[in-house]
């Protein structure tokens, strides 16, 4: 078993989090890369550190041909590197052989996704292109590295007990009322239901937002074993499709993010985009805080019902890339 299973694709970032010629920093299995979007749109990775004195290069800048092609400027002695890792060194009429190794990636219409290098072990699912394709694309939030292994955040994300203590705050969750979990092998679907306090009207008065706020969340999650989670929501006014994803940055080190989309019923659900970012912004920063609350190794001498989850993520990451028979729908 491989603590950060290699040989499944990771969804590194959607186009749009990526302002064009601005380069970033990602991190991947214990590796950092420097990712940029060019004035066309093409997407280039290539190895953080500049093979002359190691200095980050995405702390450096984009430099645009004639052609409107980019290379990145390391910030130390502005050497620049093309996509395919090349540079033309001070003196010299012509590129040096590569010395920066492209990370290659797949870009699937706005999704951005690598292997990091491994031989593919499963297949990038489709489910995303498909929801592009009949939702609106509303914007992207919560992108933050936790100090945590995939696995423990894997199973956080996968424990439906913990709605009403970790997410208790602003959304007062009181009870989870577990209904069904469907197990297809990497796949899976989760339903409950979660009634919550409800807020005074002075207080929804301070803070409109929370007329948003249902009495009841009913809960469609969803799950793609290992990369992401679709959280599906459905109101009066338009169905919304809140996708939480998980990349392993380092064996300590998870990074997290959501992209939200919508199809909406009327048009002021579009009105509401902006909030609903900030509620899954919300989720993830409590998810990210209790995960450093959490004593490591400690044995679990209590087990809760509606586990099953829990379950779903310790079979498959014992078994990556094989998918076991199914057992668990209930």
């Amino acid at each position: 078993m491989t603590s950060m299973l290699q040989g499944a694709p990771w969804l590194l970032a959607h186009s749009s989090m990526l302002p064009i010629n601005q380069p970033r920093k990602i991190s991947l299995y214990g590796n950092d890369y420097v990712i940029w979007k060019d004035v066309q749109g093409s997407i280039h990775a290539l190895p953080n550190a500049c093979p002359h004195m190691g200095a980050m290069l995405s702390e450096g800048w984009c430099e645009v041909s004639s052609n409107g092609e980019s290379a990145i400027s390391c910030p130390f002695h502005a050497l620049q590197f093309d996509a395919s890792g090349c540079t033309v060194l001070p003196g010299a009429n012509k590129k040096n052989i590569s010395l920066l190794k492209p990370l290659e990636l797949i870009v699937q219409d706005k999704f951005i996704w690598t292997y990091g290098g491994y031989e593919p072990k499963i297949e990038i699912p489709s489910i995303l292109n498909e929801i592009a394709q009949t939702c609106q694309f509303v914007g992207h939030t919560a992108d933050r590295s936790v100090e945590t292994d995939l696995l423990t955040m894997l199973l956080n994300m996968h424990d439906y007990n913990h709605q009403n203590g970790t997410h208790r705050e602003l959304f007062r969750i009181t009870e989870v009322q577990f209904q069904q979990f469907v197990d297809e092998g990497h796949v899976s679907h989760a339903f409950y239901e979660m009634p919550t306090a409800p807020y005074s009207l002075i207080e929804k008065i301070k803070k409109p937002d929370l007329l948003l706020l249902p009495t009841k969340f009913n809960a469609h999650l969803e799950n793609h074993f290992p990369f992401f989670i679709i959280f599906h929501g459905e109101t009066s006014v338009g169905k919304a499709a809140q996708c939480h994803f998980f990349v392993p940055e380092a064996e300590n080190i998870t990074r997290t993010y959501v992209i939200f989309f919508y199809q909406p019923k009327h048009p002021i659900f579009k009105i509401f985009g902006s909030i609903f970012l900030n509620f899954a912004k919300v989720v993830v920063d409590q998810d990210a805080d209790i995960l450093g609350k959490i004593y490591p190794n400690s044995p679990q001498k209590i087990r809760l019902n509606n586990e099953v989850g829990m379950d779903w993520v310790k079979r498959n990451f014992e078994n990556f890339p094989a998918v076991v028979t199914p057992n668990l729908s209930r």
